[in-house]
């Protein structure tokens, strides 16, 4: 089934008036995502102690989505799902990816840039990857015609087999013959810009500061044509690091450092657009990955009022905060709570763009309805139910505010808008809810798995 605009964007003035007229410009979009941020680790989603003033004003000016959710509680499968709009089970990404291991994303399946590629956009991917380090999996075979970043989790370490720059800066003394070991050096992780090493390791406490000096540069020099900008942030996944601009700054320590300049980073990019008259003609969305590592202690982040963290299908490990702006196409202040999913964000892109997306079996829907301000807008899970998969096991469904939860050591039924924090069981008292929903996980756990894509 191909993607059909049939029908005209409605767009919400600053009056609140509606029109149907829609936007001749192609818009540009940027994507600004990061890495194990918990639910609470923003101001305007109740952080006590760290400090977004631009994630705060972006949201002022924009959408915060309360009940927003990433794909999956771990790095490479959401990140799957967020490039694809699928649930990663269905694209063949059900687990995190390593360093020097085969497997990653298939580069026959449809991302967001290669849909956008279709319409003459030029995009670039900034950031962690994660999705396979070989050079069959990377983004400049995934539809981004640019790459700068580290192709997975800070933690890991080098693929021996990489391509090296001419002119790589070798740190920490390093060589190439130490790159070229089988030899585990965690932490010590290449910088890549295409398919080269040009950096190993890596100086990490520079990278958010590097990765928002290349997305200006980006949005400097494709100003005048559309452009797809995926920022996919390495903080603040463990170990941290701050700049020294930032490190020892915040109240919440080096936790609060990181998620500060991330929040700086955000500003830079959003001042940007503005000095250059792209701000009404772009549409910017803030997320995260999956929940925090609160195993970390200090160094993690905080999912409250919710339970659970990353690596798990509680509410902590896959709802995620989210905020939208579009000046002049999103209602300032505008706050919902309609379910929606990071998968979302393709089919929303491609019904604003015209761009048609692939024809095999998508999960995603289009939220524009949801992000123009249409109160009549239902979210596009009301009906059919939002899945949390741990990697290849369905784990949970919600449904409205209902959130059943069967894992081998019970079966959980929670009412979200009564218990948001997932402390009571009330499966004993609703078999009924507990029945129909269990059916709604069989059935479409079954219906995915028959329709896993296939590759040529």
């Amino acid at each position: 089934m191909k993607f059909v605009i049939s029908i005209l964007t409605v767009f919400l003035s600053y009056t609140g008036a509606l029109s149907a007229q829609k936007t001749t410009a192609k818009p540009n979009v940027i994507i600004f995502f990061t890495d194990d941020q918990g639910y609470q680790d923003v101001g305007v989603f109740g952080s006590p102690l760290i400090k977004t003033p631009n994630l705060d004003n972006m949201a002022a000016n924009g959408i915060k989505f309360t009940d927003f959710y990433a794909a999956s509680s771990i790095c490479s499968p959401s990140r799957a799902a967020l490039l694809t709009g699928s649930y990663p089970p269905r694209v063949g990404v059900p687990k995190v990816l390593w360093p020097n291991l085969p497997g990653g994303l298939n580069n026959q399946e449809l991302t967001i840039a290669d849909m956008l590629k279709t319409k003459g956009y030029n995009t670039a991917c900034i950031g962690k990857w994660h999705l396979g380090d070989e050079a069959q999996y990377l983004p400049t075979k995934q539809g981004f015609d640019s790459y700068y970043g580290i192709p997975f989790s800070n933690d890991m370490s080098v693929n021996p087999k990489s391509k090296v720059s001419e002119d790589i800066l070798f740190r920490e003394g390093m060589t190439i013959d130490s790159l070229r070991e089988e030899k585990w050096r965690g932490r010590r992780v290449p910088l890549m810009r295409q398919d080269e090493v040009i950096e190993y390791p890596v100086d990490q406490s520079t990278l958010t500061k590097r990765y928002t000096e290349e997305a200006v540069s980006f949005i400097k020099e494709n100003k005048d044509e559309p452009f797809f900008l995926y920022v996919a942030q390495t903080m603040p996944h463990v170990p941290l690091y701050a700049s020294p601009d930032f490190k020892g700054k915040s109240a919440r320590g080096l936790y609060g450092d990181v998620i500060e300049e991330l929040d700086w980073s955000m500003g830079e990019i959003l001042k940007t657009l503005e000095s250059l008259n792209l701000d009404e003609n772009t549409l910017v969305v803030f997320t995260s990955d999956n929940g925090p590592w609160t195993k970390k202690g200090e160094e993690g982040g905080s999912a409250l009022p919710l339970r659970g963290h990353k690596f798990e299908t509680l509410e902590g490990g896959m709802r995620v905060p989210m905020i939208a702006q579009w000046k002049g196409k999103i209602k300032p202040g505008s706050v919902t709570d309609k379910v929606a999913s990071t998968m979302d964000l393709l089919p929303t892109i491609a019904y604003l763009t015209d761009a048609e997306v692939s024809d095999k079996p998508m999960d995603g829907k289009n939220i524009w309805p949801l992000l123009s301000g249409n109160e009549k807008a239902n979210s596009p899970y009301e009906k059919e139910g939002f899945y949390y998969y741990k990697e290849s096991t369905l784990e949970a469904v919600r449904k409205g505010d209902w959130k059943l939860r069967i894992t081998k050591d019970c079966v959980a039924l929670y009412n979200l808008k009564e218990d948001i924090s997932e402390n009571t069981n009330v499966a004993a008292a609703n078999p009924k809810i507990v029945k129909k929903l269990q059916k709604m996980m069989t059935e479409f756990d079954a219906d995915l798995k028959a329709n896993q894509h296939q590759y040529n």
